[in-house]
């Protein structure tokens, strides 16, 4: 089964409730219309329940069966997350007058919904920028207790026949942590192998990327990989992990062999945790232009309860996928 077929399989069996905070979209309309369609998960749209109304009208679709709408300025509910936002954010002074105009955003209402247990997960970022979605993810979600970083990654698929080698791979951190410590970069990687675990059942490899190969050059940035793999290894000894290692060594055997020939990734890593932030979006961008894979994300790790990006740019299709992924994790969430 294709990677991206057994991640909307898996979502349909969890039925989680997610919910989409740019409602009024056509783009998470359309979605939401084939989340439901195909049983991929709950849904419920925060905005306008007229505007709402009147995108599905003109779609000639009712959204009366298996998805929610919810009006930020009408909802009977909006007193209780107004008083649990107070609450979140009474450390900061925020009063019953600025919580009443925070919960008036769509991105903030969704987050407050899965705080308060009404979804399981929000998805926002096709209109609000990456900064709103992940200020409000951490401001009201938090982060899961004992997690000493929040950090994203992108789930990339190679499944076109064109591709040498196909599956699910992650490429860390392409989204969120702009130049990691070397203990950041050990996080990364931990939580990137439990996530990669999470969404396709598979063992996670996971390679530590640099310019440099098991010591053929010599720099701080380098010195920093082998301690982030050396801290990681620590964290976890069964791990599959190596580092530092350069893309062509933790990718390809014949590679591996000749630069790495004890590494125990042996050429078939199926996570990359890039060195910094630069890195890791030029990657992954190159990936998904000039490679042809499909690139979901920035999906973000270590929070206590799923909420995910997307990209202004995104479709339809890649909401869908998003919606997927967030059941994924809220299924794995409720299992811990």
């Amino acid at each position: 089964m294709k990677p991206l077929e057994m991640l909307l399989r898996n979502a349909a069996r969890s039925q989680k409730k997610i919910v989409l905070s740019e409602g009024e979209d056509p783009r998470a309309i359309a979605a939401a219309i084939v989340a439901r369609d195909r049983g991929i998960a709950q849904i419920a749209l925060i905005g306008s329940e007229d505007r709402i109304k009147r995108q599905f009208g003109q779609l000639d679709l009712a959204p009366d069966e298996g998805i929610e709408i919810h009006d930020p300025q009408s909802s009977s509910i909006r007193s209780e997350l107004a008083e649990l936002y107070c609450q979140l954010r009474k450390h900061k002074g925020v009063t019953t007058k600025e919580a009443q105009a925070a919960i008036s955003q769509p991105h903030v209402f969704a987050a407050l919904l899965v705080k308060a247990g009404y979804a399981d997960g929000t998805v926002g970022g096709a209109v609000a920028t990456t900064a709103n979605i992940v200020r409000t993810a951490l401001q009201v979600i938090g982060p899961q207790p004992g997690s000493p970083l929040v950090s994203s990654f992108f789930l990339m698929l190679f499944c076109q026949s064109h591709h040498e080698k196909k599956g699910a791979y992650i490429f860390a951190d392409s989204g969120l942590v702009v130049d990691p410590t070397a203990d950041e970069m050990a996080q990364i990687a931990l939580a990137s192998a439990q996530s990669f675990a999470t969404l396709t059942g598979e063992i996670p490899r996971v390679a530590m990327l640099s310019f440099s190969t098991r010591g053929s050059a010599s720099h701080d940035a380098v010195s920093k990989v082998v301690t982030a793999t050396e801290k990681a290894k620590t964290a976890n000894p069964d791990l599959l992990i190596d580092g530092e290692l350069q893309f062509d060594a933790a990718f390809v055997p014949d590679v591996a062999a000749s630069k790495a020939s004890d590494s125990p990734l042996g050429g078939d890593a199926n996570i990359f945790v890039f060195p910094n932030l630069e890195s890791g979006n030029i990657a992954y961008k190159i990936a998904q232009r000039v490679g042809g894979a499909v690139a979901i994300g920035p999906i973000l790790q270590g929070l206590a309860q799923p909420a995910n990006d997307l990209s202004r740019g995104c479709s339809s299709e890649d909401i869908l996928h998003m919606i997927a992924v967030t059941a994924a994790q809220a299924e794995q969430s409720a299992r811990s």
